[in-house]
């Protein structure tokens, strides 16, 4: 099983939040077992849908640009550098406020399911 990636040979693939994803680590194409690790895309004047998980815990990590993002009841800017735990349940979203493409390292547990996801309304 695959322990090593390279970033170049990754695909991007479209989540159901409306993000551009590319799996660095997941358990379908690689040695994890219990989680994944991921970067999100969101284009400057994007947004995620607002959604939630039932099982999965997140944590974002902003590696490139700033956004808005929507925990819960609670707005808050996210700068370079910001990391943001995302527990089972709640609800959230992002919102690219730059010029550039909001970069997001995001670590999941258990590893992220489209099945998972799960869309709320506004």
């Amino acid at each position: 099983m695959i322990t090593h990636t390279h970033y170049a040979n990754l695909p991007t693939y479209l989540t159901k939040d409306n993000s551009t994803v590319r799996e660095l680590l997941h358990p379908t194409s690689s040695a994890t077992r219990n989680q994944s690790l991921a970067e999100a895309i969101v284009k400057a004047g994007d947004a995620t849908l607002l959604h939630c998980h039932l099982v999965t815990e997140e944590i974002y990590h902003i590696t490139q640009g700033q956004g808005l993002m929507r925990l819960g009841e609670t707005t808050f800017k996210v700068v370079l550098g910001d990391s943001i735990v995302i527990a089972p349940g709640t609800p959230h979203n992002i919102a690219n406020t730059g010029n550039t493409p909001l970069k997001i390292l995001c670590a999941s547990s258990p590893a992220y399911s489209h099945d998972d996801t799960i869309l709320l309304p506004r």
